[in-house]
């Protein structure tokens, strides 16, 4: 009987393939359908090359992740690596801070999806109501999918990101198909010349410019991260995840370039200036053409919710498991559900925000400190593993001085650079005409809140509950 169980339930775990799908629908969200226009301003004709470097940024954090897979197979990600790596305390507070992040960055993509759509269909998205009826109505049709169990959430999961790839592989042969039909095209170079008011659009590039519009690149990258939370629910993630996570990587750069490219020689033009909410549906004039790539950006925008709900849960489980938390957290359905921290963190994700009143840059700031603190411990904990340093056993995985020693250290190198280069005056300034006026004392009470206060408290509540 128990035989059988355990078969069903290896069986419900994420092959290959569903990792790298996983990986992919966990990067795609919003960004390359709302926002490439952002990119395409400040760089102009370089853009490409821009996305390329950005791509080249992820691939190398996303390779020392990798090597810190074959070393530990726990769930937790950054938790499990920097556990095993420095000590149970490290680890405890990266966990508490990861799985927190990971709870609004969640509430932040519902948000999102909501104001997305409320905008699309004409709608005020600055109501408080409307975001919040509908905010509810998502969060509930996410409940209902994990409800059903992993098996149905992989499906899910697979559909979602088939269609995201539909849509965004739809914009690139379209591009191609009216640019050999019409031979309507622009040289990038005249990219830089284009004017809106009398005004060119993309100024003067600088190296400032130009590593800023890397750093804007760069995190339509990220969420590559958040993939091995749930390894214990993947099939032989020491072997799968150092394969699955650098080739959806390798994908998302190839389709990004492939459509911002045909964004720049199509109409770069509508591209940067559309008032639409799916920027990048503007190059095109076919309305049943827009229709499918606003399907396909919803589609995006719940896949990434789905993936979200998978990924979040499985950090607070990961640490009941290693008994820093309370074990009845690690409570499943028959389903294979991790109920409690399932309604734990989709309580975090629907209050926090409310309690925002949906500000989405208060509530983002967290969760991007927090994703680069992960990029600088997790290598780190890669170069433990390699030296036999690390507080905890680990897998005897086969070490390699490029993977293990030298991808790392360009990771940290890599993640010194774009904090460098961040614009901290936007996350904990007030902005008004592109100007800061003032302080945001929200941003840096959120900031207070995650890295000292709640980790405290959660370390103060497990010694009493180990009492």
């Amino acid at each position: 009987m128990n035989t059988s169980k355990d078969t069903e339930r290896a069986n419900d775990k994420l092959g290959f393939w569903s990792i790298v799908l996983l990986a992919i629908n966990s990067i795609i969200g919003s960004g390359i359908f709302l926002t490439p226009g952002s990119v395409v301003s400040q760089a102009g004709s370089k853009s490409l090359v821009v996305y390329l470097i950005a791509a080249i940024f992820a691939a190398i954090l996303a390779i020392s992740f990798s090597a810190a897979a074959k070393y530990v197979t726990k769930s937790g990600a950054s938790y499990a690596y920097s556990k095993a790596a420095f000590g149970d305390n490290v680890g405890f507070y990266v966990g508490i801070l990861r799985y927190f992040s990971a709870s609004v960055a969640w509430g932040v993509m519902a948000v999102g999806v909501i104001k997305s759509t409320i905008s699309i269909f004409g709608g005020n998205p600055d109501s408080v109501m409307n975001v919040t009826i509908g905010f509810l109505v998502l969060m509930l049709l996410i409940t209902i999918i994990n409800l059903f169990g992993q098996k149905f959430v992989k499906l899910v999961m697979n559909v979602a990101t088939a269609g995201k790839l539909f849509a965004l592989v739809l914009i690139i042969v379209a591009g191609v198909v009216l640019l050999l039909t019409t031979g309507a095209s622009h040289n990038l170079s005249m990219v830089d010349q284009i004017t809106q008011n009398g005004h060119k659009i993309v100024p003067t590039l600088t190296t400032t410019g130009f590593v800023m519009a890397i750093v804007s690149a760069f995190y339509a990258f990220t969420g590559f991260e958040s993939v091995p939370s749930g390894s214990d629910d993947m099939q032989e993630p020491e072997k799968n995840l150092p394969r699955a996570i650098p080739l959806a990587i390798f994908v998302i750069a190839a389709i990004y370039i492939g459509v911002v490219a045909v964004g720049l020689v199509l109409n770069p033009k509508a591209l940067m200036t559309t008032k639409q909410v799916v920027a990048i549906s503007a190059i095109f004039d076919n309305e049943i053409l827009r229709d499918v790539i606003l399907v396909g950006a919803l589609v995006s925008m719940l896949g990434i919710n789905v993936a979200s709900s998978f990924n979040a849960p499985r950090i607070l489980e990961a640490m009941a498991r290693e008994k820093q938390l309370p074990s009845s957290l690690t409570k499943r359905t028959k389903n294979n559900f991790p109920i409690r921290t399932f309604f734990i963190s989709e309580a975090l994700a629907i209050l926090v925000p409310l309690a925002f009143q949906y500000n989405m840059v208060n509530l983002i700031t967290l969760s991007a400190m927090v994703r680069f603190l992960g990029f600088i411990i997790v290598p780190l904990a890669v170069i433990c593993f390699y030296f036999g340093k690390n507080k905890e056993q680990v897998l005897p995985a086969p070490k390699n001085v490029w993977t293990d020693i030298v991808i790392p250290i360009l990771s940290i190198i890599v993640v010194i650079f774009l904090l460098v280069k961040y614009n901290w005056q936007a996350q904990f300034g007030i902005n008004k005409n592109g100007q800061v006026v003032g302080i945001n004392w929200y941003a840096i009470l959120m900031m207070v809140f995650g890295f000292i206060i709640l980790p405290l408290l959660m370390f103060l509540f497990t010694k009493k509950k180990r009492k």
